[in-house]
């Protein structure tokens, strides 16, 4: 494999990325949580969360907790592709977990004051780094985490988080930025070597900012300049925890350049990749689900 990806880190990248954090602060989570009995199972709880995130924007979540447990319970974050909707995870709360599966905004349910579409989201804002919507996306990952840690249920010294795609991208980033985070697990991420995946895939969603550049090419420094402050690949040197990512090979839609890219910036000693030389964007799917359950287990302890 010869093309490669990389990212340039703008001079003001933690500058940006602190004043961001520090300006929300204080803003209050005001976190409410609603039992959904019509979605519970006999062994398993499910709530919704809702929580207030960046520009004041409730956000919501699906939760799961097994309805037996006794002592404080490890935690697993979920975050979502770009597409797909947040999924009750039963099955982990089944094996012991507290699970807060994350709708950031824009997704079903957080959508109500800020809702730019699929497609629609990449491109929203993206000539402006303060405004860009991504800054507000990630800002609702990182805030659940404080979530979780309100949950009197939680162990605070077991919190892992998981996904897949954006997923994945959102995993590397809470990883990075929250130090609380003990495991992580990130499949074919997304947002990483941004402009160098726009040559090497012709596939959404990273087609959504070749259309936009199609049509504004003189906006090409701009956007440069933008995705310059969300690329994963200037956050990977701030993860320290044990982490594993999956990328398939052949997938075309967030090239494996880019996931090599990003593995090889990550910062933590304990870090591994499983590459799946058959697979598209699915990154081993069920073949890899069990390494995922295996690792997570390993540094969570579900059974304590």
């Amino acid at each position: 494999m010869t093309a490669k990806a990389s990212a340039e880190k703008p001079a003001d990248f933690e500058e940006f990325w602190r004043a961001t954090l520090d300006s929300v602060a204080d803003v209050p989570l005001d976190v409410s949580v609603r039992p959904v009995p019509e979605r519970s199972a006999p062994d398993v709880e499910v709530f919704e969360i809702l929580f207030t995130s960046w520009d004041r924007i409730r956000i919501a979540c699906w939760y799961c907790r097994p309805r037996a447990a006794t002592g404080p319970l490890p935690a697993i974050i979920q975050v979502p592709g770009y597409v797909s909707e947040p999924i009750l995870q039963k099955s982990a709360a089944r094996r012991g977990y507290a699970v807060l599966s994350l709708a950031p905004r824009g997704k079903l349910r957080s959508n109500h004051q800020f809702n730019p579409g699929f497609p629609g989201l990449l491109t929203h804002n993206i000539v402006d780094r303060h405004t860009y919507a991504y800054r507000g996306f990630y800002v609702d990952a990182l805030r659940a985490v404080d979530v979780v840690l309100e949950l009197p249920e939680v162990d605070p010294n077991r919190i892992g988080v998981a996904g897949h795609s954006q997923g994945g991208a959102l995993t590397l980033l809470t990883a990075a930025m929250r130090p609380e985070v003990r495991a992580a697990s990130a499949g074919a991420p997304f947002l990483c070597g941004i402009m160098d995946a726009l040559r090497l895939t012709n596939s959404h969603p990273y087609r959504e900012i070749k259309d936009y550049l199609r049509m504004y090419p003189e906006r090409e420094a701009q956007v440069r300049r933008t995705v310059a402050y969300f690329d994963l690949i200037n956050f990977a040197d701030k993860i320290t925890c044990p982490i594993i990512l999956n990328i398939g090979l052949a997938d075309d839609i967030c090239p494996p350049e880019t996931g090599y890219a990003v593995f090889g910036a990550i910062g933590s000693n304990e870090k591994r990749l499983y590459e799946y030389a058959d697979c598209m964007h699915d990154a081993g799917g069920p073949i890899h689900q069990p390494i995922i359950s295996e690792f997570l287990d390993e540094h969570l302890s579900p059974a304590e």
